[in-house]
């Protein structure tokens, strides 16, 4: 990566249009987006980069025409991602084959420290390896108080863009804006896996369904697996040990066994289904999974997150050059038509995994005619909305 960073002394040293914490797909875009406009942007994680990422290895089709909208699709090339181009449903020993065309496969590692890189070479100032939070409103910014391993200061932002995902709860801890837990919210939880049995082939995301939720599969170009899950918090209590939820998922749904999965180091998120009370204050926008989350699947999330920036990026400068209130009703606004509305067809197909019942059934209908699976293809590859003028 030759994206270069900045320091936390230089980085308290001026006031910046726009303070967007959270360096993953939604924060790095929008950020971008918002220096191509013309914006002072200063772009903040808590992490280094490079670094892996719980699940998200999968872009549908509306994931990759939004990076080819923003002029990123030569991210896509062969040595980076693996064409997707089936599903392969299974549960209860039963399993269906679907056509899923368009999309692909790609590290998470390799892709957020890319769009990173992108940003950088748009004009945006990076800051790793530091802490952000809110702070206190003033007549024409707002304070955000970073800390880093060795120091710490208050930097002040005409807008600030928090872009953390879900386990970010340090950035809004002064803000009046309060997460809504679903209270049977699953688990995320994902690993990387050195040796692919041969079962798991390229170009099919293997999806596995039970009653401890449901784990997802898929070969990365260079042949490691990516494996994701949604598990019930039920079943890891009794477990405690995510790797043995995630095998036993793949069992009861008939998919190969994993050897090892039980001992590889995954890591978990906090509870995936989640809603912010709001998505905007003053000087203050929610965006990607800080802005909600509902379980996604086949790259779902990840078009959400790269739809939301390209939207963030265009209203960030207008907020700088001058807030208006109304700018806050604009993007609860456009979030709730480009987002929300498609959040719906993810809690409902959240609502069938959790009856894998109901997967049987569904899988013997689609078993002898998969092309009942086309209007669903479809929904999740359409583009979104073209946003208010």
């Amino acid at each position: 990566m030759s994206a270069a960073t900045i320091g936390l002394t230089d980085a308290a040293n001026s006031i910046w249009d726009a303070v967007v914490i959270g360096a993953g797909p939604a924060g790095s875009m929008a950020a971008r987006e918002a220096a191509r406009r013309g914006a002072r942007v200063l772009l903040v994680d808590r992490a280094t980069f490079p670094r892996d990422k719980v699940c998200g290895g999968c872009l549908s089709r509306r994931g990759i025409r939004a990076l080819e909208r923003m002029g990123l699709a030569s991210l896509l090339e062969a040595r980076h991602a693996q064409p997707l181009r089936r599903m392969a449903l299974a549960a209860g020993g039963r399993r269906a084959n679907l056509g899923l065309p368009g999309g692909a496969v790609i590290s998470r590692g390799w892709l957020d420290a890319a769009l990173i890189d992108a940003a950088v070479r748009a004009g945006v100032a990076f800051l790793p390896d530091s802490v952000a939070t809110l702070g206190a409103l003033g007549r024409s910014a707002r304070t955000v108080h970073l800390q880093s391993r060795s120091a710490d200061a208050d930097i002040a932002a005409r807008v600030v863009v928090a872009a953390g995902g879900l386990g970010d709860r340090r950035a809004l801890r002064h803000s009046e804006i309060v997460p809504n837990i679903a209270a049977d919210a699953r688990v995320g939880a994902g690993v990387i896996v050195n040796n692919a049995p041969p079962e798991y082939k390229p170009g099919t995301i293997f999806m596995g369904v039970s009653s401890d939720g449901y784990v997802g599969v898929a070969q990365l170009v260079d042949q490691r697996l990516d494996v994701g899950a949604a598990l019930n918090t039920s079943a890891l209590k009794g477990d405690g040990n995510m790797g043995t939820v995630a095998a036993r998922v793949l069992r009861s749904a008939g998919l190969p066994p994993i050897p090892g999965l039980e001992q590889l180091p995954w890591r978990g998120t906090p509870g995936l289904t989640r809603r912010p009370s709001r998505v905007a204050a003053k000087r203050l926008l929610l965006i990607g999974d800080a802005a909600g989350y509902v379980e996604p699947f086949t790259g779902e999330g990840m078009a959400c997150a790269l739809d939301c920036a390209w939207a963030a990026g265009e209203l960030i400068p207008q907020g700088a050059a001058r807030w208006d209130d109304r700018l806050e009703r604009a993007w609860t606004d456009q979030h709730r038509r480009m987002i929300r509305q498609r959040q719906a067809l993810c809690r409902a197909t959240s609502a069938m995994l959790r009856r894998p019942g109901l997967v049987q059934m569904a899988i013997g209908v689609l078993a002898f005619a998969p092309v009942l699976a086309s209007p669903l293809v479809h929904w999740i590859n359409r583009p979104p909305r073209p946003l208010a003028s």
